[in-house]
């Protein structure tokens, strides 16, 4: 069995008779759908599900702020028609494409899903999960199962849609997801305030947040990114005379930093791009997403910049996205030291042949995800070596 001998399959029971044949050849499958993704992870071998086929939307109730479609459907698409209604995607997902030297635009819903995406917006509006009503599935047992909103109890005793945000399509190939979707701010603004230091940027964001202006995103470019001096970023959304009270309150909660300054559409919109396609850390250098609390992130790039790393702070400082052409050990020991994990998103693939892309876990998690996984996919059909996890373990 290989790449170009599995047709794309459009139906459910497409899907399960793919299945099927690779639990008889003994073959694993990799679930895709558009692959903006597909260079994350160890190279790997197994044929491809190309889940690109269910690429329709299936329902549309603006009315109840719901959307049900094809987990091929494209995410540009999706983003598009909300938008149509004057709502969103509140976690505000991207296209790893660009970021990963692909086209811009291949991404899809259930691909997005899958991998637990979610931009500036999460640290107000929640994580992908979050927005996650139900979904179809089917397990590598090739039994077809629907999850979430559209049934009262999941018969496996599991929160689904839960395990299917950040599942990597290591459980089941998802056919059709159902999203909450929320009304999309009529106007937006962003206060900036320059030449605060990490530690000084990370307090005045967790001072914006914990205030009543209802900040919507808040991130930080050090000066070697921003071009020149520092830059601290808070976004506020809504009705415009909401947005200008909300800023008025920034100014007053942020004072003893500095001179809260507002900045022009143009350029607010560049600062909220760049940080969703992290253009200011474009190029070739290893990339790693890693996670802490925010209180930790200063001292996770004080221990990595004197090596060469290139940093910025997302989530109001929960999420660092950082640049080392160095020893991924390195990474990893630093991210440990700051009470979080670090995932390596971009990589030669001589480094993503040796370096795990997700971060090492405890041993009894580790352990208790293998059991999960066990009980969705007995025969490891979804187990291609990606995560160097050992394929087709029974």
């Amino acid at each position: 069995m290989n790449a170009s001998s599995l047709p794309k399959p459009s139906t459910s029971n497409d899907v399960i008779d793919a299945i099927a044949d690779a639990v008889r050849a003994d073959a694993p499958l990799e679930i895709r759908g558009g692959g903006s993704k597909a260079t994350i992870g160890a190279p790997r071998n197994a044929p491809i599900l190309d889940m690109s086929g269910f690429d329709t939307v299936i329902d549309y109730d603006p009315a109840e702020l719901v959307l049900t479609a094809g987990a091929g459907t494209p995410l540009s698409g999706i983003s598009a028609l909300v938008e149509s209604e004057n709502q969103m995607l509140a976690f505000e997902p991207f296209d790893h494409g660009p970021l990963l030297g692909q086209v811009a635009g291949a991404a899809t819903i259930g691909g997005v899903i899958a991998a637990g995406v979610a931009g500036s917006r999460r640290v107000s509006g929640g994580g992908a999960r979050d927005h996650l009503l139900g979904f179809e599935g089917i397990s590598g047992r090739g039994e077809r199962f629907v999850a979430g909103a559209k049934v009262v109890k999941n018969v496996t005793g599991y929160d689904l849609p839960k395990l299917a945000a950040g599942s990597w399509g290591r459980l089941f190939a998802m056919t059709q997801l159902t999203l909450k979707v929320l009304p999309r701010g009529r106007e937006s603004a962003t206060c900036i305030v320059e030449g605060l230091s990490p530690t000084q940027a990370v307090a005045a964001m967790a001072r914006a947040m914990g205030s009543q202006a209802d900040v919507s995103a808040a991130a930080y470019l050090p000066a070697a990114l921003a071009g020149g001096a520092s830059l601290t970023a808070l976004r506020v959304e809504g009705f415009g005379p909401s947005v200008a009270a909300r800023c008025t309150m920034i100014e007053v909660a942020l004072a003893e930093f500095g001179a809260v300054g507002r900045v022009d559409a143009a350029t607010a919109g560049k600062v909220w791009t760049d940080l969703r396609t992290l253009a200011p850390l474009a190029g070739t250098a290893p990339l790693w997403r890693i996670a802490t609390p925010p209180s930790t992130a200063p001292s996770l790039v004080a221990a990595l910049e004197p090596f060469g790393a290139q940093w910025l702070f997302d989530w109001a400082g929960g999420l660092t996205w950082l640049t080392l052409d160095g020893d991924p050990a390195r990474v990893r020991a630093a991210a440990a030291a700051a009470s979080g994990h670090a995932i390596l998103v971009r990589a030669p693939e001589a480094m993503r042949r040796i370096v795990p892309a997700l971060h090492p876990q405890a041993n009894g998690v580790a352990a208790l995800e293998a059991r999960v996984r066990r009980a969705f996919d007995p025969n490891g059909v979804f187990e291609t070596g990606r995560f160097h996890e050992v394929a087709n373990a029974n």
